[in-house]
């Protein structure tokens, strides 16, 4: 009888100590402007580009924009810092001619944050020409600043002599903390360029025309 009950006993407590334990989501991953991304088409990653800035649009969404080049509509989105994380958001929409992506973020997957590396972003402004000195911080290399040689031909860019080279792409271009361009291309030579950059201003012009996620964009 006692043997019964012992072995019962046993049994009990394997019940109440057994299976398979309770699932643990993953912390949310930080992630803003001169975070790197990784991007992909949901079975492999294929790139890695910069995010320029992260916030909310109109909507209530967690929102951020990289180049348009780095992918369309679709895309899968990953922090390069913790891909194990896996998907925390989607391209929404693109403008292949201004060269810009909207990335749809997962609110629960991610942190969103103001300052990565030595680049803080308080706001959006309008373009700046010379001899004023602009910085970027870039997921290849990092933070570099240049003099600025404006708007050359008016063509809604901003050119400059910051230091960029691949996977730059998208990086977040800031005089003191305001974003002024977006990092999308680098004439002749890398890092000694010129480096050109759409407007951001002229981005969020035209998200705003489209309408739809992004439209009324205010960086955290």
């Amino acid at each position: 009888m006692f043997k019964r009950v012992a072995m019962a006993i046993v049994a009990g407590v394997a019940l109440l100590t057994g299976g398979t334990g309770v699932a643990v989501a993953a912390p949310p991953v930080p992630l803003g402007g001169g975070s790197g991304i990784t991007l992909g088409n949901g079975s492999e990653d294929l790139f890695d580009c910069t995010l320029a800035t992260i916030g909310n649009d109109r909507g209530g969404r967690l929102v951020g924009f990289t180049a348009g080049h780095c992918g369309g509509p679709g895309t899968t989105v990953k922090s390069e810092a913790d891909p194990g994380a896996g998907v925390v958001g989607r391209i929404v929409g693109t403008n292949e001619v201004l060269d810009y992506s909207v990335i749809e973020f997962d609110r629960g997957r991610v942190a969103p944050v103001n300052r990565v590396g030595n680049v803080t972003i308080t706001g959006v402004g309008t373009p700046v020409g010379f001899p004023n000195v602009a910085c970027k911080e870039g997921r290849t290399t990092g933070n570099t600043c240049g003099v600025v040689w404006g708007d050359v031909f008016n063509s809604q860019e901003t050119w400059t002599q910051v230091c960029v080279v691949e996977g730059d792409s998208g990086a977040p271009l800031v005089v003191g903390t305001t974003l002024v361009a977006m990092v999308n291309a680098y004439l002749l030579t890398p890092c000694i360029g010129p480096e050109v950059g759409t407007n951001f201003v002229t981005i969020l012009g035209d998200v705003d025309a489209r309408g739809g996620v992004g439209a009324g964009y205010r960086p955290i």
